[in-house]
């Protein structure tokens, strides 16, 4: 399945998306919702995004700037814009920075049907591009190698820390293909490489709010949240309870 972030200001549009995807019946999976573009883009930085389905007009960060961030950024990830007509000119914009598509709204299930055909299309080219370039420069790996660069790996993150810390980051500087750091993470640390770091900066949340008089929104900001809300239900999911009531039991 290719994993699909959708973002859209209204909730009954981003619900009503994620039900048209559904219905497409391709292997496209709605992870994770966003109601700006920041939102999204903080999200992507944690996880393995295939595509971002977005609207041109939301607060906080519109799709526009949303398409720009991950282009500068050089995430690889495929975007598609939702646009009226009379946005017709943003989504002609878009194309310059890396859109692959655009769907006129209402989006029928049969619109959304035809892009994602496409896009299942254009993902495999890049998966067969990726098996390739592993067959033509295959590299073996002792055991002991992979212990070296895990290490490194690990340097690489806590030297980071607090703030937030990507696989395609992490990838690229140890010189990996993401794809193959995440499976190698895996295998040496039990875990997924995003569980690991969001752990991390859950921990040191935890010492903040434990430690310091910081307010909440002082510490999300510290350790790389520019979005309070985001970062609570973070912490409540990773925590069992909110970062109040975990000052508060603290004390």
């Amino acid at each position: 399945m290719y994993s699909v972030v959708i973002a859209d200001d209204e909730r009954w549009v981003r619900a009503s998306l994620k039900k048209i995807v559904e219905r497409t019946d391709l292997p496209f999976e709605v992870v994770f919702e966003a109601s700006h573009g920041l939102e999204a883009l903080d999200y992507i930085k944690d996880h393995q995004v295939d595509l971002v389905i977005t609207d041109i007009h939301m607060p906080v960060m519109d799709g526009l700037q949303l398409a720009r961030s991950l282009h500068e950024h050089k995430y690889k990830i495929d975007i598609i814009i939702v646009s009226g007509h009379d946005e017709f000119q943003y989504a002609q914009q878009a194309v310059k920075l890396g859109v692959r598509d655009y769907l006129l709204k209402p989006v029928m299930v049969e619109d959304m049907h035809a892009c994602l055909e496409k896009m299942k299309e254009v993902l495999r080219f890049k998966e067969d591009q990726v098996k390739q370039k592993i067959q033509l420069a295959p590299k073996v790996v002792i055991p002991i190698e992979e212990r070296s660069t895990i290490e490194h790996v690990m340097a690489y993150i806590h030297e980071k820390m607090p703030r937030e810390v990507s696989l395609q980051e992490t990838a690229s500087a140890v010189h990996l293909n993401p794809s193959y750091l995440s499976q190698l993470f895996k295998e040496q640390k039990k875990m997924k490489f995003v569980d690991y770091v969001m752990q991390l900066r859950m921990e040191e949340a935890k010492k903040l709010l434990k430690s310091t008089s910081l307010r909440i929104s002082e510490i999300a900001e510290r350790i790389g949240y520019n979005d309070i809300a985001y970062f609570s239900n973070t912490f409540k999911r990773l925590c069992n309870k909110t970062p109040s009531e975990f000052r508060k039991e603290s004390k």
